[in-house]
């Protein structure tokens, strides 16, 4: 079963007010330009990586057949090559779409997912992904 959890360590933003935490601390001098050392979000409100906006075409109007799957994590380093591409993902919970990847971490890839109407941002466990293909 394919299941997240929250640390258990409660998250102020969460809980809202009624419970007064000690802010969290930040980076000397933080982020240049930004109120409270937090980056902005770019005019128009879409939060952004770095800057990196998402594409601004939808993907390929086809999916793709699946590779052959393998029962091992994927190698960041293999997925690190569709880096700015599009990207079609199938997941071990049986979930599929189309991807673009900006971000390859040792266990993490992150960039935009489409769905279906538009692209958000979002970010996976290579762990959780059976095999993918990009163009």
């Amino acid at each position: 079963m394919d299941v997240d959890y929250i640390d258990s360590y409660s998250y102020p933003r969460f809980l809202g007010p009624q419970f007064p935490f000690p802010s969290p601390p930040r980076p000397p001098g933080g982020f240049p330009g930004a109120p409270n050392g937090f980056p902005r979000s770019p005019p128009g409100g879409f939060p952004s990586f770095g800057g990196q906006q998402p594409p601004t075409t939808p993907p390929p109007a086809f999916i793709p057949q699946q590779q052959l799957a393998t029962p091992f994590a994927v190698d960041p380093g293999a997925i690190s090559m569709c880096l700015f591409r599009n990207t079609f993902i199938w997941l071990r919970n049986g979930s599929s779409f189309w991807f673009f990847p900006i971000f390859v971490g040792p266990r993490s890839v992150a960039g935009f997912r489409w769905n279906g109407r538009f692209w958000s941002i979002f970010g996976i466990d290579t762990r959780r992904i059976v095999s993918f293909t990009c163009f």
